[in-house]
């Protein structure tokens, strides 16, 4: 859409301004209060008189959503084909459509006006942004994971990072449409999910890690209770009636302490879980995670930052390191017997998400820990348009069976 004429954005910021002077901010407008009062407003502004019928209503809308919503992020927010919005100050954004990244035509009127909608999101999870505390992870009420870096640690104005996940929550079928992954794959994981294995998925950034945690998760016996842990709460767990939701709690000014992911983790395992799901372990909390895989939680799921499954091994080393002084051998030894499963996910080059491998954690053996591969994606060629064309190869027969002999499955 090309630029309207300066009159409209300036009879834009003269309503909102009159709006906001007339709203009393003593109290609470609901949704219908504030959009009769824009369309008040509009009704009653000479200035408007010369609007077509398609401006009218795009200036209803857009007032609507400056005062009440997201300002110009709405739109996008709202667009179910937008993954990702990206905001590099006032007058940067980008948008990731159908994974297809573009700057569009549009730009908050001031830093201000982008402040105002950063306060109105923390505000939305009961979270903090100022610039003693400059860093905050929150959510949409639409599920949308929120990342915020304010001044003075984000040199060019605030950056907001939205990644919105879909309105309907990925499915086994939906993967194997995508051909993220085969059905022998498919039904494999599916098996040990029921048998309760602990599977741990590894991946980089953007691999579609939570997704497919969701997906394993629908495989979980309905009625298991099932407790989940996170920074910001992403997951969407369908079908689990005995089903607890735990988030993360950042100190405030207002004296509220601190309450982290191994906070949370410790206080779960007294919750009677039969599964605990922690979001994604960054750092100490992966021993937290390890101790609860390790004590019984059979089924316990978790998720991390990694380049490889081995690199993934190494990462774990280092973030039970950074809560316990524990022997080399010994934190190997706890990864061992916790994990059972490894899932491994990565993005090609023409952007498309795969299982990139299955690999069975077989135990501890001469100071390493072994790594049986049971699956593992080889590409195979390019198609015309840059497709990657490959398989999910299976390389390996499950080692460790008694779980899935217990639960009666072959």
């Amino acid at each position: 859409m090309g630029k309207m004429p300066v009159i409209y954005d300036e009879v834009k910021r003269k309503l909102r301004r009159d709006i906001q002077d007339a709203l009393d901010y003593g109290r609470d407008y609901d949704d219908a209060e504030v959009s009769e009062a824009v369309d008040e407003y509009i009704l009653n502004a000479q200035e408007v008189s010369t609007f077509t019928l398609n401006e009218r209503r795009r200036l209803k809308k857009e007032l609507f959503d400056s005062i009440r919503r997201l300002d110009i992020l709405q739109e996008y927010v709202d667009d179910p084909s937008v993954t990702e919005i990206m905001i590099n100050g006032p007058s940067s954004i980008f948008i990731e459509r159908n994974g297809v990244l573009f700057k569009p035509d549009a730009a908050f009127e001031s830093e201000e006006k982008l402040q105002d909608v950063i306060q109105q999101i923390v505000a939305g999870c009961n979270r903090v942004v100022n610039e003693s505390q400059p860093i905050v992870d929150a959510r949409l009420s639409n599920g949308a994971r929120v990342n915020i870096v304010m001044k003075p640690v984000a040199l060019n104005g605030p950056i907001v990072t939205i990644r919105r996940f879909p309105d309907k929550p990925v499915t086994m079928e939906k993967l194997l449409k995508l051909k993220s992954i085969n059905e022998e794959a498919a039904a494999f994981l599916e098996k040990l999910v029921k048998a309760k294995y602990n599977i741990f998925i590894s991946g980089g950034t953007g691999s579609g890690k939570t997704t497919f945690l969701n997906v394993l998760s629908g495989f979980i016996p309905k009625d298991e209770r099932v407790i989940t842990i996170e920074d910001s709460a992403e997951l969407q767990i369908q079908g689990i009636a005995n089903l607890v939701r735990l988030e993360t709690r950042n100190s405030n000014v207002e004296g509220c302490a601190e309450i982290t992911i191994r906070d949370l983790i410790k206080s779960s395992l007294r919750m009677r879980p039969d599964v605990v799901i922690v979001g994604e372990v960054r750092g100490a909390e992966a021993f937290d995670m390890l101790q609860a895989m390790n004590t019984g939680h059979d089924g316990s799921m978790s998720t991390g930052h990694a380049n490889s499954a081995k690199d993934m091994m190494s990462r774990l080393e280092n973030m039970v390191l950074m809560a316990a002084d524990l022997p080399l051998p010994a934190i190997r030894q706890q990864i061992a017997s916790g994990i059972d499963i490894l899932v491994h996910l990565g993005r090609l080059r023409d952007r498309s998400r795969k299982v990139m491998e299955i690999t069975e954690i077989t135990g501890y053996e001469n100071g390493e820990i072994r790594m049986h591969p049971l699956y593992k994606f080889e590409e195979e060629d390019t198609d015309e348009k840059g497709r990657i064309i490959g398989r999910l190869r299976k390389t390996g027969e499950l080692e460790y069976t008694e779980k899935l002999a217990s639960a009666g499955l072959s």
